[in-house]
């Protein structure tokens, strides 16, 4: 799974493994979860789950200050990408709501591994990744998986669960995996 060997933050971590992204997405999800505490549905899951699977398929995931500096050509190999994912698991665009929940979720995501993995300054997250939300101080996946507090996955249990909660959500919406 590219999602498990595809790294947050350029690989760098405070930490003995660096974050991978399908460790990231799972994040996004609890988060996305604690917020709308059971008002969601499969369909909306996945989606978050897999909003960055386009970064799995090209094995790089840039830093978003980064992204202007790489051009058109970029976005529009990525948004080809995310257009194949949308079409592989049935995923409707975005409604406006969903994207601007989707974006704090994130966000806050992205603040937090800043902080308590890659060892980022909250002052650097604010000036430099220009996040203007403060890091979770207790990791929400911690009440899911265990473990020790943002502390990155191996790739092999990063896969593993992913593919499970993937799995999950395409069962709850009636579909197989293959």
């Amino acid at each position: 799974l590219g999602l498990a060997r595809t790294y947050r933050w350029g690989g760098h971590s405070a930490w003995p493994l660096p974050l991978p992204v399908a460790q990231h997405s799972l994040l996004v999800l609890a988060l996305h979860r604690r917020r709308f505490q059971g008002a969601s549905n499969a369909l909306v899951e996945l989606r978050e789950l897999l909003h960055d699977a386009d970064e799995g398929l090209l094995g790089f995931d840039c830093i978003s200050v980064v992204k202007p500096f790489l051009g058109e050509a970029f976005r529009t190999l990525t948004a080809r990408l995310e257009n194949a994912v949308a079409i592989r698991y049935g995923l409707p665009p975005w409604t406006p709501g969903e994207r601007k929940a989707h974006k704090l979720a994130d966000r806050v995501a992205a603040a937090s591994e800043a902080v308590h993995v890659a060892g980022w300054t909250r002052g650097e997250v604010r000036n430099t990744l220009r996040i203007p939300y403060n890091a979770l101080p207790a990791d929400p996946l911690l009440d899911v998986y265990g473990g020790k507090a943002w502390e990155p996955w191996a790739p092999g249990l990063a896969a593993e669960r992913f593919l499970a909660e993937l799995e999950r959500l395409i069962s709850a919406r009636g579909k197989s995996l293959a």
